[in-house]
């Protein structure tokens, strides 16, 4: 619920490239027309919108088609008796998390370097960086072995880092090439195509590791050119204004001296972060570990066949998302916990999946370009059901904590709330690793998430039983 939400503004310090199938960034579309200021006439040219949202589309298409590259491999390697079900599982967590650990350790960097110099400059240098993790990867895919798996990793982590310094800039080039009044559309149109390119990188890139299995690098070629097109879009745009005042120290320190207060000052946004957090640590929990679930419980035997698991969560986290948009007024959090405690309660009986016959009595298989496609379609309501309430648990805490933010500070509160997602999803591989490491099975994750989403129920409402108390003391005090 690979990418993932993204910084509005110049002061943005990290985003989740919508590696995660979900439309958890959409909170930062009004953060962006809240701060921006009126776009300058210089040097912006009508092609430069276009230009940033297929170069944004095409970047977010590659990261999640090259995930999708280097797991399917894997699949094979274990149906083959290669790879044992423990290196199976640690290889896709391994790789997986690789895109989330330079976001949460880069993430004031890239911050300070969206500030200091041109965005649309970080904007190419980020697909540069993408360009080159992408050539590390396919030099791991063509040498094969120990070597060439250190490479795989090694170059995923390079596209991680492009992912990181990407995300502010977007966002942040936006009020510098568009009027305000444009703002709040031109977000989410990067937001939708962002969703649209996360899913159909994920499943072309399925795809291609299917039907190229016997050539590797062909699937690795496609990708050095989507990231290519990216790069070449990207650097058509009208360069920006710089900053050459910013320092690092100081825009780090703010950064950290930002994050303390929203943590420990401010128990009402510590609350809404500890929501995020959740969303994000249970999304890439899930995501993650769709490749070992669905080989070795579901029997799905290829990569397209699994991807489409997440195709399933996403539908759901988009219907949740919509709904949570009509069902609440902004800043009402009283029914977080029951969405926690529904979320939980749909995980839990995913653990039984292998264990009893009536998750396969309801197979369908599609001809798909003379493709065979098997469908579980008890799992796959799971799994929808999983993602609307996953979408109401998750937009409530986004549209609060922009509510109730500063506006002078919403850039960089969205900035420690993007790297706080990130560290969950880090968080999430962790579990995973855990999991693995105790044996616990790969139906038995499931259940272990239920229990934590359960456990996330419990604390939010003791949260919101404190924050009436104290509003009622604060009432009761006024009166007297």
């Amino acid at each position: 619920m690979t990418d993932l939400p993204d910084l509005p503004d110049a002061s943005a310090n990290s985003a989740p490239d919508a590696s995660a199938p979900t439309p958890a960034a959409t909170s930062t579309a009004d953060a962006a027309s809240t701060t921006a200021p009126p776009a300058p006439a210089f040097a912006v040219k009508k092609r430069d919108y276009p230009l940033l949202l297929w170069g944004q589309f095409f970047g977010a298409f590659g990261d999640n088609a090259l995930l999708a590259v280097i797991l399917g491999p894997l699949l094979f390697q274990k149906q083959h008796g290669q790879l044992t079900e423990s290196a199976f599982r640690d290889a896709n967590v391994l790789y997986t998390a690789l895109l989330f650990v330079p976001c949460v350790l880069l993430a004031p960097a890239a911050g300070f370097l969206n500030d200091r110099f041109p965005k649309t400059t970080c904007l190419v240098g980020a697909n540069a960086l993408k360009l080159t993790g992408a050539a590390v990867c396919a030099s791991g895919a063509a040498l094969g072995g120990v070597a060439g798996a250190w490479l795989l990793g090694a170059g995923y982590f390079v596209v991680g880092a492009g992912t990181c310094f990407y995300g502010p800039a977007k966002y942040g080039v936006l009020p510098e090439i568009l009027p305000r009044v444009r703002l709040v559309g031109a977000n989410g149109m990067v937001e939708m195509l962002t969703l649209l390119a996360v899913l159909g990188g994920f499943i072309a890139g399925s795809a291609l590791a299917d039907a190229f299995r016997g050539n590797i690098l062909a699937p690795h070629a496609v990708v050095l050119g989507v990231y290519t097109v990216s790069l070449v879009l990207n650097a058509g745009m009208s360069r920006t204004p710089s900053r050459p005042q910013t320092r690092l120290a100081a825009s780090a320190g703010e950064f950290l001296r930002h994050a303390r207060a929203l943590l420990v000052d401010s128990p009402r946004t510590r609350l809404i972060l500890i929501g995020t957090v959740a969303f994000w640590f249970a999304g890439a929990t899930m995501k993650t570990h769709f490749q070992p679930w669905g080989e070795g419980v579901l029997r799905l035997g290829s990569n397209k066949e699994i991807s489409l698991l997440a195709l399933a969560l996403s539908i759901g986290v988009m219907v949740g998302s919509l709904l949570a948009g009509w069902l609440h007024k902004v800043g009402d959090l009283r029914r977080a916990p029951l969405y926690a405690a529904l979320l939980a309660a749909v995980l839990a009986p995913a653990w039984t999946v292998g264990l009893l016959d009536f998750w396969f009595n309801a197979d369908v298989s599609l001809q798909i370009g003379g493709e065979t496609l098997r469908l579980i379609l008890p799992v796959d309501a799971l799994l929808v059901f999983a993602g609307v309430f996953a979408g109401l648990f998750l937009i409530p805490f986004n549209a609060a904590l922009q509510a109730e933010t500063d506006p002078a500070k919403m850039g960089k509160t969205i900035a420690v709330q993007n790297a706080l997602d990130y560290l969950g999803m880090c968080l999430g591989a962790a579990y995973l690793f855990a999991a693995n490491a105790a044996g616990i099975s790969a139906g038995g994750v499931f259940l272990g998430l239920a229990f934590f989403m359960a456990a996330v129920a419990a604390v939010l409402a003791a949260g919101n039983r404190r924050a009436t108390a104290a509003a009622t003391a604060a009432a009761t005090a006024a009166e007297k």
